[in-house]
């Protein structure tokens, strides 16, 4: 028998973990040396080429151009989350104008206190503080993303943002079964793997599957289950500039290290529309806000400012969230401030 080892296919095995490896913002390809936004890390694949097939960069990422291929679906179905590299960086410097303008009229920090540094800073809701932010949702670039992963009609459900401070432990945002929760994250400051960037853990969100009901039931015990850190979990991180952004399913494990005492960053939560045989189970969700003490899940702008379309995403949630008010008023009874996330 000829023992002789096959010839390698180079070409196939670069094409598997090529990073990912897009234009500058002025149009020059990234050379060697150049921080690439969205590596992968430890032995993991990088992130995927989030590119249109025939078109230029700058088309597939257009306020009007941008859709998302059967592949972005894909990975997020498969992965539990993806990353666009400039996606908003037309609007990143009003953003960030905009975001400390809310921090501003807030007393700086957490609960109308400046941020002291030595704690995570929140406030709830959060883009329906400014009308600038309001118009986010609005955006084709969004809608695009929230449509194709979650339908049309689908369900704007708050915004926090926040200055966090230090690590951000291992979690999820939820564990549902059945209605697809995602969040979108915008990272106000340059962010790498180890200076807070956001990992995340692949296929962790697959609520039933064996790995990430076995990861659910570990990542709280890494240590004495697996002998690792919480910073040594095999994950993704996924470095971002300002204008980029990030999602993930809720049930996908995440986390953040490293970071510094002010990290700028706010989201955009969304859902499936619930169907009626499950609006209990909406309502219920909705309840559990009441830690931030609001009496409406939306703010008064993102009401005011709504036009037709941003009203349907709006309509399931306020018709079901009438009983928030007095469960707030109750956690104000109990607490000493409202939550930090």
């Amino acid at each position: 028998m000829d023992r002789r080892p096959l010839p390698r296919r180079r070409g196939i095995l670069r094409q598997l973990i090529r990073p990912y490896d897009p234009p500058t913002r002025c149009g020059r390809t990234r050379r060697r040396g150049d921080r690439l936004p969205f590596s992968g890390a430890l032995s993991g694949p990088t992130m995927p080429r989030h590119r249109d097939r025939g078109r230029s960069d700058g088309e597939s990422m257009g306020s009007t151009g941008f859709r998302l291929t059967d592949q972005h679906i894909a990975h997020f179905n498969t992965f539990g989350y993806l990353g666009f590299p400039g996606l908003l960086a037309d609007r990143a410097d009003a953003i960030i104008d905009a975001f400390e303008e809310v921090w501003a009229g807030r007393g700086g920090g957490h609960d109308r206190k400046p941020h002291a540094g030595v704690a995570r800073s929140c406030i709830v809701p959060f883009i329906d503080q400014h009308e600038y932010l309001c118009s986010l949702l609005d955006d084709p670039r969004i809608l695009a993303i929230e449509k194709a992963l979650l339908g049309d009609d689908f369900n704007y459900m708050g915004s926090d943002g926040n200055y966090y401070v230090g690590d951000t432990g291992w979690h999820s945002d939820g564990w549902h079964d059945g209605i697809t929760h995602i969040k979108i994250a915008f990272y106000l400051d340059p962010l790498t793997r180890d200076t807070g960037a956001l990992r995340v853990m692949p296929g962790s969100h697959m609520r039933g599957a064996p790995y990430a009901d076995d990861v659910m039931e570990k990542i709280g015990r890494c240590q004495d289950e697996w002998g690792l850190a919480p910073d040594e979990v095999p994950a993704v991180a996924l470095e971002t500039n300002p204008g980029d952004i990030v999602l993930f399913n809720h049930n996908t494990k995440h986390a953040a290290f490293g970071g510094g005492k002010r990290r700028r960053m706010f989201t955009i939560n969304t859902c499936e529309r619930y169907p009626e045989s499950r609006l209990q189970e909406l309502r219920d969700y909705v309840g559990g806000a009441s830690r931030f003490w609001i009496d409406r899940v939306h703010g008064e702008k993102m009401v005011a400012t709504a036009d037709a379309e941003r009203l349907v995403h709006l309509e399931q949630v306020r018709a079901n969230d009438g009983h928030l008010a007095e469960l707030s008023a109750a956690a104000r009874e109990r607490m000493a401030e409202p939550s930090r996330g």
